[in-house]
């Protein structure tokens, strides 16, 4: 008598009557660009308010650095606070935004009182130089609580404070 061959079904199996495929079903790739979807929807929102903040700081930690080099300044030079950061004769970085530093010196320089930066009840923020950032919008006001001067960062109350203006 002859031998019965038994055949093993191979990776693509028969079930049913039919051939299973081994791709993706629609209702699978569905769920998966949802899923893809919520991720990217609550990550990028994240990783931009990570950018902010960490703007923020290397602002905040530039206009300490340049308020000490003018500290420094005022050492060397008899209390007399520069005409403008290049006269500090340090490399002058641009803010997180690409822009220059606003420097303004009251003591010496006698601004008019329009061009000094003031607070919400427009008392000046400063008696001996203003240093800040335009900020992300690098449009600015001089009082503090005016839309475009929320995003500043300034250096107030002769350096006590430095950061947001919204924040002083």
């Amino acid at each position: 008598m002859g031998k019965a061959i038994i055949k093993v079904p191979g990776p693509a199996s028969v079930m049913n009557g039919r051939r299973r495929n081994r791709g993706f079903t629609l209702v699978e790739l569905m769920i998966t660009l949802v899923l893809a979807t919520l991720l990217l929807s609550l990550g990028v929102p994240a990783y931009n308010d990570h950018v902010e903040r960490a703007s923020t700081s290397k602002a905040i930690g530039d206009i300490l650095t340049l308020s000490l080099a003018i500290d420094s300044f005022r050492l060397r030079n008899n209390d007399r606070v520069p005409d403008t950061l290049a006269e500090l004769g340090i490399p002058i970085p641009t803010d997180p935004w690409g822009r220059p530093y606003q420097f303004l010196n009251i003591i010496d320089g006698k601004p008019n009182k329009g061009d000094v930066r003031k607070d919400g009840a427009l008392n000046p923020l400063n008696s001996d130089f203003d240093l800040y950032s335009l900020g992300k919008d690098g449009l600015s006001k001089k009082p503090l609580n005016a839309k475009h001067a929320r995003d500043d960062i300034v250096r107030a109350n002769n350096g006590a404070f430095v950061g947001r203006a919204e924040d002083y």
